[in-house]
């Protein structure tokens, strides 16, 4: 297997309750891939089963071609990077010394030039937007080989998300294999090169862009009929 991140036959919930069913999907080095579904679909269990977070139920995760069960963050230190929904900076430290502590202050400038000005002031003090822009660019300023981003523009204002998914596409344009979930379908769409579309939990449709977009029609018809497995389960 080619792809830097794979699953087969993908299973995972939580419990006994499960959430995505017999997932097949990959990401190659150089293109972003994103996953799309409404609340409920299995988006976020699909990219925690993938990094290592959760354990699947049945099925294989590949890394790098090798089948692995290795927890997050052994892939982490071999690669990968998890951006999530929530903004994982240290709030009491500094700009800077919240990019010290991934990988430099140099290479996440080049990424985000404007969190120069920045760098003194507390991660705390900055805005939300601002506060993501940092949590992405310490993970970019880590070079990471694969980058898996869940709900990137969740709260967000449209230019802040517009901004993220440019970096992110800079990153895959420069050989960084990219997945991002996403609920927004058409600013996901400008920028991915493949799509997977996920409802209860199982692939609806895959395909490139312009297949995508192609079925657009059908891909949005999946948000209004139904998500999630149970009416409990609130997951992305």
């Amino acid at each position: 297997m080619n792809a830097l991140l794979a699953a087969e036959g993908l299973c995972a919930g939580y419990g006994e309750v499960l959430v995505v069913h017999d997932v097949d999907i990959e990401i190659n080095a150089g293109e972003i891939v994103t996953v799309l579904g409404p609340n409920g679909a299995g988006k976020t269990t699909t990219i925690l089963t993938l990094c290592g977070e959760i354990k699947p139920t049945a099925g294989t995760v590949y890394w790098k071609g090798s089948a692995t069960d290795a927890p997050l963050h052994q892939r982490t230190n071999d690669g990968m990077a998890l951006i999530t929904e929530e903004r994982s900076v240290f709030m009491n430290l500094t700009v800077a010394e919240n990019l010290r502590l991934g990988g430099g202050v140099k290479n996440a400038l080049e990424a985000f030039p404007e969190l120069e000005p920045l760098l003194k002031r507390k991660a705390g003090l900055l805005s939300g937007g601002e506060q993501q822009i940092l949590t992405v660019a310490r993970a970019l300023a880590r070079e990471p080989e694969v980058i898996l981003a869940d709900e990137l523009s969740l709260g967000l204002a449209p230019l802040i998300v517009q901004r993220l998914l440019r970096a992110l596409r800079q990153a895959a344009d420069n050989g960084v294999a990219v997945l991002i979930v996403e609920q927004h379908i058409h600013q996901a769409l400008a920028i991915a090169d493949r799509v997977y579309v996920l409802r209860q939990g199982r692939v609806e449709f895959k395909g490139n862009t312009e297949e995508a977009r192609a079925n657009l029609v059908a891909i949005e018809a999946s948000y209004f009929s139904g998500g999630g497995p149970s009416s409990s389960e609130t997951e992305g």
